[in-house]
């Protein structure tokens, strides 16, 4: 276990699922993660939930704005990347040709957000702390541990992110077909770029989130029975560990990983 003060700037700081069904979806992540919560109120009618692992932030719900749902957007996670100045981060982002969807405004005492789509289509959120740090723990069953970015043009996605968070695009000299681009964030590996070919033709740009899992069988089977949808059943990647990618009942995809007996990470 790794409790978590402070996050570097340009690491994925905390992750937050936007549901249609905001209870179902917290009964159904509490039993598959073992996550205890608290509700906030945020507006009428309106809670914010934290999840918690061993008593530190790992996640958080709400459910999906009026607008969001006029517009069609479906139930997803938003990955927040840690940044000195969400303001200056938004506005490097638009001169890089990026958009800012939704421009920086501080969410009370908490912190400083912003929601920015890259040049190829996918959505990151920026969070400057201010007393909020975001998640507080790694390492255990149900906590962020990774992300993909799924895109069609992985140069262009992997230029713009290096210029606003400071990344190394590590790229590996493979068959394009299997070529994984690790996104190296200081001296930490973070998260990657698969080849522009996993991403099945109609699906727009996005951001996978993975979350370790103590077994990622038992956890696939946990959820499968509780109405997820597996998309790829726990499968084996020689010397990284094993995976699996789902949706929750609602619609949001995710992943879970359990790192190799060697002890890699999922890189």
């Amino acid at each position: 276990m790794t409790i978590i003060e402070k996050h570097a700037p340009g690491s994925f700081s905390w992750i937050e699922l936007a549901t249609t069904d905001q209870a179902g979806a917290t009964t159904f992540y509490s039993k598959i993660f073992g996550w205890t919560f608290n509700d906030f109120p945020t507006g009428p009618g309106q809670v914010y939930t934290v999840f918690q692992v061993d008593g530190r932030d790992a996640a958080a719900a709400c459910a999906l704005r009026p607008d969001q749902l006029s517009r069609g957007v479906p139930p997803h996670w938003n990955l927040y990347v840690a940044v000195k100045s969400a303001d200056a981060t938004a506005a490097r982002a638009e001169q890089l040709g990026g958009k800012v969807l939704a421009p920086p405004f501080d969410v009370f005492d908490a912190g400083r957000m912003s929601v920015l789509q890259d040049p190829t289509g996918a959505v990151v959120s920026l969070w400057q702390p201010i007393q909020h740090p975001g998640t507080g723990i790694s390492a255990p069953h149900g906590t962020l541990c990774w992300a993909d970015l799924n895109t069609p043009d992985r140069e262009r996605a992997g230029q713009f992110y290096s210029e606003i968070f400071g990344w190394q695009i590590m790229k590996e000299d493979e068959d394009p077909e299997h070529n994984y681009w690790h996104i190296k964030n200081g001296e930490e590996f973070i998260g990657g770029i698969p080849p522009a070919s996993y991403l099945q033709p109609g699906t727009p740009a996005h951001w996978m989130a993975y979350f370790t899992a103590s077994d990622c069988d038992a956890t696939a089977a946990a959820a499968k029975n509780l109405g997820a949808t597996v998309y790829m059943p726990p499968t084996d990647f020689e010397d990284v560990g094993r995976i699996s990618v789902m949706a929750d009942p609602q619609g949001a995809a995710f992943a879970i990983f359990k790192a190799a007996a060697q002890g890699a990470s999922a890189a």
